[in-house]
């Protein structure tokens, strides 16, 4: 991946977490949903075993879900970093809008 790509792939996964963030707490009526919410998303995102797999076969599962973690490149980890920080600023400003008296929903 090129240095364009990296920038770009940042700033999208920052905007769209900030967007899905920003709309499910608002609609939630919740502050934090989407930062607890996102460590789920990664590792539906990076992981290739079932979700049943982790109840059926936990030891096996988690084993490989740490070897697939270990692999991902320093790219991988930007662009995954930065979705969590837009997860983070969407709960940020929507406690920022309910501190001054903006009620959403």
């Amino acid at each position: 991946m090129n240095l364009p790509q990296l920038v770009i792939s940042m700033v999208l996964f920052l905007i769209l977490f900030f967007g899905i963030g920003f709309l499910l707490n608002m609609v939630l009526r919740s502050t934090w949903i989407m930062a607890f919410a996102y460590p789920i998303i990664v590792i539906l995102i990076v992981d290739n075993v079932r979700f049943f797999d982790y109840f059926t076969a936990p030891v096996t599962s988690f084993a490989l879900l740490g070897a697939d973690l270990m692999a991902l490149h320093l790219v991988d980890i930007l662009v995954l970093t930065c979705g969590f920080i837009g997860a983070i600023i969407a709960g940020v400003v929507i406690k920022m809008l309910r501190v001054r008296g903006y009620q959403m929903f």
